[in-house]
């Protein structure tokens, strides 16, 4: 799986802002290859609706199908190309449309931190005294200037990346939600 996928205008941006489109990505993102009947189960939708959505996300290049061998050798199986997307928010905000695509994927990504923090106080009681201690939100107010929030931007994701790669063969490693916001007021 690749990277980053960078979206290169709106439109592509509006191919995977959908609320079912967002979700497919995340699950194929997160738990790797499945069918539009597996994901349909797990969200709850129809099939067709399901496949729908997953070739609209294939025609943008979000996901593709893929060989990968699940025991569904006539059902066709979807996976993400990419880890994570990104856009460039100064092209996004030159536009009306661009500004609401955004506005929806940042609502998503706060609906998404929401849906986290109610997983994570549910499982509180059974993770282990280090998993408690090192997880946690947090929020500060701090001044900045645009060129030292986009430094601190590049040194987060060069340590996130840094870390990541040395974690990724540890047993003890798991999957840990990130969500992150640099918002000037």
């Amino acid at each position: 799986m690749k990277e980053t996928k960078l979206v290169s205008g709106v439109q592509e941006l509006k191919a995977v802002a959908h609320p079912l489109r967002v979700r497919l990505l995340a699950a194929l993102r997160e738990h790797g290859p499945a069918t539009a009947t597996e994901l349909a189960k797990r969200f709850q939708t129809d099939t067709g609706s399901t496949s729908y959505h997953l070739r609209k996300l294939a025609q943008s290049g979000f996901v593709a199908e893929t060989d990968d061998p699940g025991g569904h050798h006539r059902a066709r199986r979807w996976q993400a190309i990419h880890k994570t997307t990104s856009w460039s928010n100064t092209e996004m905000a030159a536009s009306f449309e661009g500004r609401e695509v955004v506005s929806f994927m940042h609502r998503r990504q706060v609906e998404a931190l929401a849906e986290s923090v109610q997983r994570f106080e549910a499982g509180l009681a059974g993770l282990p005294p280090e998993w408690v201690e090192a997880s946690g939100i947090g929020d500060l107010l701090v001044k900045l200037t645009a060129r030292s929030l986009d430094e601190l931007w590049e040194r987060f994701y060069a340590d996130l990346d840094r870390l990541s790669k040395r974690d990724a063969l540890d047993e003890g490693a798991r999957p840990v939600s990130i969500v992150v916001a640099g918002l000037p007021r």
